[in-house]
């Protein structure tokens, strides 16, 4: 969630990153009407209920006096019963209007709060303009093979694993339905292998290994920022009210909600290895051969808690990661730059790692890391003490992939031979065991 402070203090910099992400600018000015709404009730509130509070100290006051008034026959009694009436029914009268006050800064604070739940991070300057085609290409490695020259026609990864004995589609649907699968045999060792080496790398760049849950109740999914535009992606089971995670980066941010820690020594590094799961409504036709898009996968996920002024340095240190992982499977890649409209709610920037895939052609997302600012610590209440001293503040979090089930794409079409069998590549040998995976 965006912070009031700087919808209040810059809000044209917050439309500017609403029409860059191709959202309604219009719905800051909503929010600036409802957060003065919202003051107004609430500085009204204050000051009856402060009013509130002396005409009650007066009632109490005023039926001390008239009781020992009553009690020795003053005269008075009756004037003093009087104004302690009178000083009741107006504490009474107070009442109901701070009780219809506090109700009406209550529901403008729900406005308000539903309202900041719409708007995306404010993108992070030079962020491209535009929607999912708008892209820049910021650095591209390796040069793609060339087949022909080398005299063969390269299979799909999913001819190549069908000759391997190690992905099973069709038992895959079977058993879950379209876009399952088995991964079996060197298919199941080879996720395993990878996953090994990035939960490997990560740990000896520091990070502390996780398994995580992969379910997160709604509290959790919605401060993480993924109950928002793309709800539609997720699987809920409804009789527990519980949602079945497409990111261990859910599990990740929800890990120190409602908690204030420590960063005075550096970031806390998590990674994430688990089972992931995603509808992928919309998806309907497109790659529906093979495991590029599936509703379960497994992955590695970094997950970095920062300060603020310290995220954009670290979303550096992610993506340079996750270079070096790519690094270590030998494929060709490219790294682009995200345009605001096709980011995540929680994302101010978003760099992807693209790897190329022989038998499409083209480039296709291996990994991506994304600075979320400090939007989904605020959603999750995660602070740190202010380094200056002035009580809390919240801090930054960020994302990263390592690998994932889909990276066995690139590695078996990128590394074919023209039998059929693959070149493992160097580095996950000894995390795999075998030099060459042959057909069976």
């Amino acid at each position: 969630m965006i912070d009031i402070k700087l919808v209040r203090d810059e809000p044209d910099r917050v439309r500017a990153s609403q029409l860059a992400r191709g959202e309604d600018p219009g719905i800051v000015d909503a929010i600036l009407a409802a957060d003065e709404r919202r003051r107004s009730s609430l500085g009204e509130f204050e000051s009856l209920r402060a009013e509130q509070k002396s005409v009650s100290k007066d009632v109490g006051a005023l039926m001390g006096r008239f009781q020992k008034a009553k009690k020795a026959g003053d005269p008075d009694a009756a004037e003093l019963e009087a104004a302690a009436h009178h000083a009741r029914t107006k504490a009474a009268h107070l009442s109901e209007r701070v009780k219809g006050l506090e109700a009406m800064a209550a529901e403008a604070e729900t406005e308000l709060t539903a309202l900041l739940r719409k708007v995306g991070n404010v993108i992070i300057d030079g962020v491209p303009v535009g929607g999912e085609d708008d892209y820049v290409v910021l650095e591209t490695v390796g040069t793609p093979r060339d087949f022909a020259a080398e005299g063969f026609e390269p299979r799909d990864h999913l001819e190549l694993g069908e000759l391997l004995g190690a992905i099973d589609m069709e038992r895959g649907a079977k058993v879950g339905g379209a876009r399952f699968y088995y991964l079996t045999g060197v298919g199941a060792l080879l996720e395993l292998a990878l996953l090994n080496m990035a939960m490997a790398q990560a740990t000896a760049a520091g990070f502390t290994a996780m398994i995580t849950p992969t379910l997160a109740r709604p509290e959790v999914m919605v401060g993480a920022g993924f109950m928002d535009a793309h709800a539609e992606e997720v699987y809920r089971l409804e009789a527990d009210d519980l949602y079945l995670t497409g990111t261990s980066e859910v599990a990740l941010a929800g890990y120190h909600a409602d908690e204030i820690i420590d960063l005075s020594t550096g970031p806390k590094r998590y990674a994430g290895w688990s089972a992931c799961y995603r509808r992928e409504a919309g998806s309907h036709g497109k790659d529906t051969r093979g495991i590029i898009r599936v509703h379960q996968f497994h992955k590695v996920e970094m997950f970095s808690y920062c300060r603020p002024e310290d995220a954009e340095a670290e979303h550096q240190r992610l993506l340079d990661w996750e270079r070096e992982m790519l690094a270590k499977i030998e494929v060709p890649y490219r790294i682009i730059d995200t345009a605001a409209g096709d980011l995540g709610g929680p994302a101010a920037r978003k760099f992807d790692c693209e790897a190329w895939v022989p038998t499409q052609g083209r480039y296709r997302e291996l990994t991506s890391t994304s600075n979320c600012t400090t939007y989904q610590a605020r959603r999750l209440n995660t602070r740190e003490r202010d380094p200056n001293g002035s009580g809390t503040r919240t801090v930054a979090t960020l994302n990263g992939t390592l690998g994932t089930t889909r990276w066995l794409v690139a590695i078996l079409e990128n590394h074919q031979q023209p039998d059929g069998s693959v070149r493992v590549p160097e580095a996950l040998r000894p995390f795999l065991g075998l030099d060459v995976l042959k057909p069976l």
